[in-house]
């Protein structure tokens, strides 16, 4: 009897927890070593600009007290800073403090060499059609696209 096909859910969750795990040990091996899975899903999604904090915890789908936790944790270790909104004196941002800002290019070229292995393995064809197929997902499955 051959076993059940995975559902899509987890094929998709599969390759990302794969790069998320060549990140970390990349990141960690650079000496950022003093961050959490749950801090960087909310790093991740700080905008340019920076971002309110009830912003960040919408798109990371956690509670607004998580989301708070996280960034605290994240600013004590230096990778974040909340400054005010210019926009609204009441409101603070939450923005990609200097050390934040130099693991960044770190995570990204990482990201870039997960890519490329996977191009290889699958072909510059597949992978495009891959990319583009997972974009037209995002339409239903990112309320944040």
């Amino acid at each position: 009897m051959a076993p059940e096909p995975l559902n899509l859910g987890l094929l998709l969750l599969l390759p990302y927890r794969s790069m998320e795990a060549r990140v970390f040990a990349a990141l960690a091996a650079a000496g950022f070593d003093d961050f959490t899975p749950a801090q960087a899903r909310v790093f991740q999604r700080i905008a340019p600009g920076g971002s309110r904090l009830t912003d960040l915890a919408e798109q990371a789908q956690i509670t607004k007290q998580s989301a708070g936790f996280l960034v605290d944790q994240l600013a004590k270790a230096g990778y974040v800073e909340r400054v005010p909104d210019p926009t609204d004196a009441r409101a603070r941002l939450v923005r990609i403090a200097p050390r934040g800002a130099r693991a960044v290019p770190l995570a990204a070229a990482i990201v870039a060499e997960v890519e490329a292995e996977w191009t290889t393995h699958l072909g510059a064809d597949r992978i495009a059609r891959l990319r583009e197929i997972l974009t037209d997902l995002r339409d239903i499955t990112d309320p944040y696209a």
